[in-house]
């Protein structure tokens, strides 16, 4: 099968898909289809009983659906996994995995607004059917509400700054594409640190968009609910928001990190640490695909 080389290049994928163990008969999901990268390599290995369903609220995704009757498309958000596999008949999955962050693609494309490279719309949505864009939230939060997101989100210092720079140049003309948005906030950073801090801007800005935070808890906690003894989680992440989550899922078996111990004192939860260092990209890979650089591979098993 020939992954579509224009969308999105898979990060760490024999890694991740070596992690999930793959049975033949099994049934597998892939949250985060994109490209189809990944999705492909786990029908490589799978036999012709098993299936695999793939998730993606982004229409351009399903340019990439797979033609194999082994496949299953669904056009939705992750954060509904539940309802998904309740709808087709699934009560049980042998594994679950997830490429999180942004694709290559929504990047490279000038008009989604996801990097400050372009001057485009101030859009951020992954899901281009609904929802409040990014220039809906500068132009109508209050100050404390943008300072909150830039700071929980970016993990920025100067949030505050940032969030009355925004209100203050709005209050002359909105603020309607990424250039207005950077023209806004680009006098408050530090020469030497600009791209990176502008990084943690546009990324704290598109968190909110998409709730990417309390999706990924919903879907990590239904396919904790999902998945049966011997069933593997394979989760990349590129963001220590994220990458927290996804540990503390693994370790205590939900999203806050709540431990939870028996009457010996013995720690309860419900998987087992398949990798106890995270994993991350080699040299070579880094080399030729520079998104992988921030990657982070856990992988845990349902006892």
């Amino acid at each position: 099968m020939n992954i579509p080389d224009t969308y999105h290049v898979p990060v760490l994928l024999h890694d991740s898909i070596d992690g999930l163990n793959i049975k033949p008969d099994g049934v597998y999901v892939d949250v985060t289809f994109g490209g189809g990268g990944h999705s492909r390599e786990i029908l490589n290995r799978l036999g012709p009983k098993g299936h695999l369903y793939g998730f993606d609220q982004d229409a351009d995704a399903e340019k990439n659906i797979i033609g194999d009757e082994r496949f299953t498309f669904v056009r939705s958000n992750f954060r509904y996994l539940n309802n998904w596999m309740r709808y087709y008949g699934v009560e049980r999955i042998d594994g679950l995995l997830a490429d999180l962050g942004v694709s290559s693609h929504h990047f490279d494309d000038e008009t989604r607004g996801f990097s400050f490279r372009f001057d485009a719309p101030l859009d951020m949505r992954m899901n281009k059917r609904a929802g409040t864009t990014a220039a809906d939230i500068v132009n109508r939060w209050d100050e404390q509400r943008l300072a909150d997101i830039f700071y929980l989100y970016g993990e920025l210092k100067t949030a505050r700054r940032i969030a009355a720079a925004i209100v203050k140049a709005r209050t002359a003309s909105p603020i309607v594409t990424t250039h207005d948005f950077i023209n806004a906030v680009q006098p408050l950073f530090q020469r030497e640190r600009e791209k990176k801090d502008m990084a943690k801007l546009f990324q704290a800005l598109r968190i909110e968009v998409n709730h990417e935070m309390e999706a990924l808890g919903e879907m990590l906690a239904a396919a904790t609910r999902l998945m049966c003894a011997g069933g593997r989680l394979s989760v990349i992440t590129y963001h220590s928001l994220e990458d927290r989550i996804v540990k503390n899922l693994m370790k205590s078996g939900n999203v806050e990190g709540r431990v939870k111990q028996d009457f010996f004192g013995r720690f309860e939860t419900p998987f087992l640490l398949v990798n106890s260092k995270v994993i991350t990209p080699g040299e070579a890979e880094q080399q030729q695909n520079p998104r992988s650089r921030s990657a982070k591979l856990r992988i845990a098993e349902k006892k």
